[in-house]
């Protein structure tokens, strides 16, 4: 599949739209402040970007469903939704051609000066009901309902945007079946969990905006650890709002775990239109609404999180939640850097943007995005050192759990083929799904089952058309190189038999475990070896498949046992 062009100014689009200024790039794509040459009016147009290593027939079928369901997104037509023009094809490549409008984020207002004044919060949710309303007659589900998304013109209009297009785009999931990029601390919990996702998700989605507008801050940390994000959004309480104002009941009625008890769209603006400005007060000053953003500390994309030690860290809850250091999976994408500098674009300093388009491009890169998986990180962070020589052999047991054969899903793409298997793990263990872009290899698709302490995880990655360009060795290799080289211990190599004829590749049961140095020598052969993987390196026809479970290398003959169980009973579906 091509890589997409450069950004050329001036270029026109389907012979009607000519693209001026760039606003803003993200990993899906591209944004314009362009001008529609046939109706004369300026228009914000977003240039799709593929995800890299799609295959081209994947690639094809996104293209299809991109136009197919940005039109069909396109008849939703209110004063309170960015409007989706057209989408438009140029060399085979879809552009998302958008309403254009000066605006700035909810989010960013929250950020310049705070908590909102009760009539301003109550009007900015009034009028994100009245969009939501409007998109479920319709049939539409947005599913990431969050400041970003809520943009707000000088002259009080408020209007809620990014209605699927980059989630269609991509549909690159950090949890589930149905979770896209975007931040956790606003999602529902049934969208964290996998669940179906119904209309009512979009209303906790509305109360967690509105706990944000009321209390200058996300219901969850936005900036925490993902996994430990989803986790609270799925088992732990629900955050309550501090504030005694009159909004504090609607933002715990619409934030119920249960979709079915939360209160409609039409009750919740029943309760807050007593709350309403008069209709010819603005919504904010000239002074609030350019008020700048505070400054912020700048931060490398791959900020190292230092590991808590055993003595600092706090002791364990009776039932704790997913816990999100549960020591390194096998597999790096990019090296650890212990410091580092973010440089600020001019557009994080705008104060007045083009909202559709920009908040679409950051819908993809932000959230999730600045979490450590699209930072090239992995997923969950180092654990940290007991301080003392873990030896291999140690027999703590992993906790035992009911075992379930669980079907799932490591295809590059929702709905398309290739990716189904089905897997036996333990009932209890959280699945997450997370799209990894590897610079030494192809793309990947991994599947992770963990446990509730956060210890062990069993993970099924999937690299599709890795084969015939591309060896087992070479995975090896950058399993290797991504562990640090001398801090990756072979224990087992040896070949298995094979599944399908993949030409002279066949299967391999590979088992290491991964060492953090301490302060000795590098030559020093004596470090801590902390965790244990056993893996299944599967070729299958065109794709690579790796099952593996990783556990402290205290369990590692319980965990041993475990894969041993589990391994065999894997199945690719297809």
């Amino acid at each position: 599949m091509p890589e997409a062009s450069p950004p050329v100014p001036e270029r026109l689009i389907a012979g009607r739209y000519r693209l001026r200024t760039l606003v803003g790039q993200g990993s899906m794509g591209t944004v314009w402040e362009a001008y529609d040459e046939y109706l004369h009016r300026p228009v914000a147009v977003k240039e799709v970007r593929l995800p890299p290593g799609v295959p081209q027939a994947e690639a094809d079928e996104l293209r299809e469903r991109t136009l197919r369901e940005a039109r069909a997104i396109a008849v939703l037509a209110h004063p309170n939704v960015i409007t989706l023009h057209d989408v438009a094809r140029e060399d085979g490549e879809p552009f998302v051609v958008m309403e254009y409008m000066r605006a700035r984020s909810l989010a960013d207002l929250i950020k310049s000066h705070g908590p909102l004044a009760t009539a301003q919060a109550a009007a900015i949710a009034d009028a994100v009901a009245a969009a939501l309303q409007a998109a479920h007659q319709a049939g539409i589900t947005h599913r990431d309902v969050k400041p970003g998304n809520v943009l707000v013109g000088e002259d009080g209009r408020v209007k809620l945007t990014d209605f699927g297009i980059a989630r269609n785009v991509s549909e690159r999931t950090m949890t589930r079946t149905g979770i896209m990029l975007g931040s956790p601390a606003f999602i529902a919990p049934e969208v964290a969990t996998g669940d179906d996702v119904t209309p009512a998700a979009d209303l906790w989605g509305l109360g967690a905006t509105l706990f944000a507008a009321v209390e200058g801050r996300a219901p969850y940390d936005p900036d925490g650890e993902a996994l430990a994000t989803i986790s609270a959004v799925v088992h732990g309480d629900i955050p309550q709002p501090e504030s005694t104002g009159p909004l504090r009941e609607v933002i715990t009625a619409l934030m119920v775990k249960d979709p079915n008890r939360r209160i409609d769209l039409a009750e919740m603006r029943r309760r807050i239109f007593p709350l309403l400005p008069e209709p010819d007060r603005p919504l904010f000053t000239t002074e609030e609404f350019h008020a700048p953003l505070p400054d912020e500390p700048e931060h490398d994309e791959t900020d190292l999180i230092d590991p808590v030690s055993d003595a600092e860290a706090p002791a364990a809850p009776p039932t704790p939640p997913l816990a999100p250091d549960p020591g390194p999976l096998p597999f790096r994408t990019a090296p650890h850097r212990t410091t580092g500098r973010r440089r600020r674009t001019a557009l994080a300093r705008t104060f007045v943007v083009l909202t559709a388009i920009v908040l679409f491009v950051i819908a993809t890169a932000a959230g999730f995005a600045a979490t450590r998986t699209l930072g090239g990180k992995e997923l969950l962070p180092p654990a940290a050192e007991t301080g003392t020589n873990l030896l291999p052999g140690n027999t703590a047991p992993i906790r035992e759990a009911e075992l379930q054969l669980q079907p799932a899903d490591a295809s590059t793409l929702k709905g398309s083929r290739g990716g189904g298997f089905m897997v036996t793990a333990p009932k209890d263990w959280a699945k997450f799904v997370e799209q990894r872009e590897n610079k030494s290899l192809l793309s990947s698709v991994r599947v992770h089952f963990v446990s509730p302490d956060g210890k062990n995880v069993l993970a099924v990655e999937r690299f599709p058309m890795f084969f015939p360009g591309r060896t087992v060795r070479q995975y090896i290799d950058a399993l290797r190189a991504g562990a640090g080289g001398q801090d990756f211990r072979t224990i087992e190599p040896r070949e298995l038999p094979p599944r399908s004829a993949t030409g002279e590749e066949r299967p391999t049961q590979l088992d290491y475990r991964t060492a953090e140095r301490g302060a000795s020598s590098k030559d020093d052969q004596q470090a801590f070896a902390r965790r244990t993987t056993f893996s299944q390196i599967i070729p299958l026809d065109a794709d690579l498949w790796v099952i593996s479970l990783t556990v402290p290398i205290e369990a590692e003959n319980s965990g041993r046992d475990l894969f041993t169980k589990i391994a065999p009973m894997f199945m690719i579906t297809g």
